[in-house]
């Protein structure tokens, strides 16, 4: 891995609290140009993952490090990896200029590279006097962005970032994430809500009760949706497919989603003589039902409105 310097990788991660298993035995490797998007439901372990890889939580055994090395021991992390993980734990007191200058000087940069990363993220001068506790929760996520990019770091590790942004705040957040990567940075970002991972990460980890279900690239986890299938003999083609061993459960205006391809299913169809309205791999819905399936335990959890974190 010729880019091994900011690479992140996981290793094993287990944090309990008592007896409560918040991470399970977590493997996983983000690498470099790459947007890999972190998605579970609230309470699956996203947010306890990343606080131990920002070296604020200790894990109870297992290891994060960063380009090779643990948080705590990178010298001005700040100008390695950048980090938002609350955005509304921002000092309330503070105008947003004065929250940017203080990490600047933290982190031995000139000022000008806060009037920089203000203009990035849009914040006007006007809102940037503005003490914190004014803000709305969309411009402690713009903040929050311009201080985790303040020292041109070269990961980003970032927990439910498009909360509390409107539409154009959430296509502007993609487009400079998906340009950061672009230009060779390391990307995790975390999100209950499987729209907003799917339109832009690369790569997609999947979390459900400290442990991870389902990873791989978008591409692979939509194959492994399977197929939709829906004949106009809906049963004949249950029966059909229960007796050539293909399990199939109902997906949507009754049809139903197989983990088989296309051609097998096809087959089994054309040879029991039941007639198909439609046969296609399964698209995105699929991977939704996937993500309901593989955390249907989280599903009480799932529910919590979309203001809530992990």
């Amino acid at each position: 891995m010729g880019e091994s310097g900011v690479m992140i990788t996981v290793e094993h991660l287990t944090k309990t609290y008592g007896g409560f298993r918040a991470v399970d035995d977590v493997t996983f490797s983000c690498r470099p140009g790459a947007v890999t998007g972190f998605l579970g439901p609230n309470g699956a372990g996203k947010s306890t993952t990343m606080r131990i890889m920002a070296g604020l939580t200790p894990a109870t055994s297992g290891d994060a490090r960063v380009g090779g090395v643990r948080y705590q021991d990178i010298p001005n992390p700040g100008t390695q990896i950048g980090v938002l993980l609350d955005a509304s734990a921002q000092h309330a007191g503070r105008t947003g200029r004065e929250i940017l200058a203080l990490s600047a000087a933290t982190m031995g940069l000139p000022t000008s590279r806060v009037d920089e990363m203000l203009k990035l993220v849009s914040l006007t001068p006007s809102e940037s006097k503005r003490r914190v506790k004014n803000y709305s929760l969309g411009m402690r996520q713009r903040l929050g962005i311009a201080n985790a990019l303040l020292g041109d770091p070269k990961i980003l590790i970032l927990d439910e970032p498009a909360n509390g942004l409107d539409p154009a705040g959430i296509h502007w957040m993609r487009s400079l994430l998906r340009e950061y990567a672009n230009r060779g940075g390391t990307v995790l970002l975390s999100s209950h809500l499987l729209h907003e991972i799917e339109v832009i990460a690369d790569e997609i980890i999947v979390i459900g009760n400290g442990r991870i279900v389902a990873q791989g690239t978008k591409e692979q986890l939509l194959q492994t949706a399977g197929t939709f299938v829906k004949a106009a003999d809906p049963s004949a083609l249950a029966h059909a497919l229960t007796a050539a061993g293909i399990t199939a459960g109902p997906s949507g205006d009754g049809g139903l989603r197989t983990e088989s391809t296309p051609e097998e299913v096809g087959r089994v169809a054309a040879a029991a003589g039941v007639a198909l309205v439609e046969l296609r791999p399964a698209d995105g819905a699929g991977l939704e039902e996937m993500f309901l399936e593989l955390t249907a335990e989280n599903q009480r959890e799932a529910t919590t409105p979309e203001g809530a974190s992990a």
